[in-house]
């Protein structure tokens, strides 16, 4: 399991009665069923040694706490049945091939985030094949970079249906100085330059737009070391993406952060303006992170707005 970096997210693919999307539909105005984010806690499971041993097929079959943010605002607590599968073939993005497949839960939950602790490395094909092997088997770089295996979940509230893929993380310490990612977390949020608390929701006033900013992350983006082309140490530095979610008006821009071609980072700065017309009411704003290396989670936030 050598090094090719490869950004590891979250991929959706929705499925339901609408045949078509508004084109002015915008991802961060959330209205209807969908997955807002995924994340694997750790993010990513190292083992202690390269060398295949009992002892690292162990670590790489290590618990691992699946998460996942289902929103339903119109949904009135209705309940979602929900699949998760881990799967062998990335651009198999529903895990339909019922041979390269290994069913890690299912059930029923309500709107909200869903944990579950699932075993994913130590899943195994029939013939007690390893998954992880025909993962690799159908990586085009054979392991080299690590391997992702999808975990695919398939969930159903009424007769909207969504797929969404995240992609798990395996690696082994090739090069001196690679370490386990820790999980992107935001510390806090803004309003017009006041603190947003999680407690309780916040008191807004007028046709906005209100500024969203995220409190500082920079000392929180790791240097991180991955295998080069030739084996050798190249040592990387996170840049922390946002993508702004609410239940009423829009975000502008709908994602911050990242880094531009020549490396200058953005900063985690949004407005957020109601539309016009909209009657007071009580709105909830999500915040979700991805550390660009397969690291993710979100925080929740609500506010009481009027015009």
């Amino acid at each position: 399991m050598k090094a090719l970096l490869e950004s590891c997210g979250l991929s959706l693919l929705l499925l339901g009665a609408a045949a078509c999307v508004d084109v002015e539909d915008q991802p961060s105005r959330v209205f209807d069923f969908r997955v807002l984010g995924i994340a694997t806690e750790p993010p990513e499971l190292m083992a202690s040694a390269c060398e295949i041993t009992q002892e690292t097929l162990d670590e790489l079959s290590s618990d691992v706490t699946y998460r996942t943010l289902l929103v339903d605002p119109a949904g009135e607590g209705r309940p979602i049945q929900y699949t998760l599968w881990a799967c062998a073939d990335r651009e198999d993005r529903t895990c339909a091939n019922a041979s390269n497949r290994v069913l890690l839960s299912e059930g029923a939950t309500v709107a909200g985030e869903l944990a579950l602790s699932v075993r994913p490395g130590a899943s195994t094909l029939a013939e007690d094949i390893p998954l992880l092997q025909r993962v690799q088997e159908l990586d085009p770089y054979r392991g080299l970079g690590g391997l992702r295996m999808p975990l695919v979940l398939r969930a159903q509230a009424g007769d909207e249906v969504v797929y969404a893929q995240k992609l798990m993380v395996f690696w082994c310490p090739a090069v001196e100085g690679m370490r386990v990612n820790e999980q992107p977390v935001i510390p806090g949020l803004r309003v017009d330059d006041v603190a947003w608390p999680a407690e309780a929701p916040l008191e807004l006033r007028g046709a906005g737009p209100f500024v969203v900013t995220s409190e500082d992350v920079a000392a929180l983006q790791e240097t991180y070391v991955v295998p080069g082309l030739r084996l050798e140490a190249v040592t990387l530095r996170e840049s922390w993406e946002i993508s702004w979610h609410a239940t009423l008006g829009e975000f502008a821009p709908q994602e911050t952060g990242g880094s531009s071609f020549g490396g200058q980072e953005g900063r985690h700065r949004t407005e957020w303006e109601p539309p016009a017309g909209a009657q007071a009411q009580e709105v909830t704003f999500w915040a979700v992170v991805r550390d660009g290396r397969g690291g993710s989670s979100w925080v929740v936030r609500r506010a009481l707005w009027s015009p």
